[in-house]
């Protein structure tokens, strides 16, 4: 696999969620966070990305590679909203500044409730146990989550699950349109079938956390297909963006 993509410049997340969807192309991918991949895709510096829905969603510049995804069906436990006290007081949200979809969701998921917070960036990870209101993704919010704290958990997948009745999808390949990527499509259709299928010795093996933790989250949080029921969800959640003014949005378009 890796030798036919070195001619193209993959991006992917550094998180433990996204490990069985790199199987196999480690050498080649340029990790970043979700933020920053979304930043070197808008300035051609990759050709394809694990990058959040949202920046497919609200850019029309990139395809979704069809059949593969990050998503969750209820409980994700990685991405949430950590609160002290009751949603509905809530005023000001600090927000983990590596993530872009948790916020909109969580945008949508208030307004769907009749609330409109603020919004900041977290400046520094060691403070959101302080925070009355802390916004999480990816293995901080794992870590977070695992370690004491005084927080109530609001967990995004969870709620919009309850919403929708649909799974929820984060992230996503997105392809640079206009470059011919055939064999790039069929490298990360390959890497994702080679990691499901070794998912077993991913959760063995990884370092994050505990074994039992980890066979616990890809066992019962999330999952990595993208089919019909997931792109419901993706229609859902552009219907919702729209509702609440938090576009524009863009009608994805699916590659094989």
């Amino acid at each position: 696999m890796a030798d036919q993509t070195k001619s193209f410049r993959i991006g992917s997340v550094p998180y433990l969620n996204a490990a069985p969807l790199t199987r196999g192309l480690d050498g080649e991918i340029i990790y970043a966070t979700p933020a920053k991949l979304a930043a070197r895709l808008r300035g051609d510096e990759l050709d394809a990305a694990l990058v959040s829905i949202t920046e497919v969603l609200l850019t029309d510049r990139y395809d979704i590679l069809d059949g593969v995804a990050i998503a969750s069906f209820g409980e994700v436990f990685s991405v949430f909203l950590a609160h002290k006290t009751p949603l509905a007081e809530a005023q000001e949200i600090f927000c983990d500044p590596a993530s872009l979809t948790s916020v909109k969701l969580l945008k949508v998921l208030l307004a769907e409730k009749n609330l409109f917070p603020q919004f900041t960036p977290l400046a520094d990870y060691a403070a959101a146990a302080e925070k009355d209101f802390v916004l999480l993704i990816g293995d901080r919010a794992i870590e977070f989550q695992r370690a004491p704290h005084a927080h109530e958990i609001f967990d995004l997948g969870a709620a919009w699950l309850e919403l929708t009745n649909l799974p929820f999808v984060y992230a996503v390949w997105a392809l640079r349109r206009g470059v011919e990527n055939r064999e790039l499509r069929a490298d990360l259709r390959s890497a994702k079938h080679f990691g499901v299928e070794n998912l077993d010795e991913i959760i063995a093996t990884r370092e994050e956390f505990d074994e039992a933790f980890r066979r616990d989250y890809f066992e019962w949080h999330i999952h990595f297909h993208l089919a019909e029921d997931e792109k419901r969800g993706i229609a859902k959640f552009c219907e919702l963006l729209q509702k609440h003014n938090l576009g524009p949005v863009f009608a994805p378009n699916y590659v094989r």
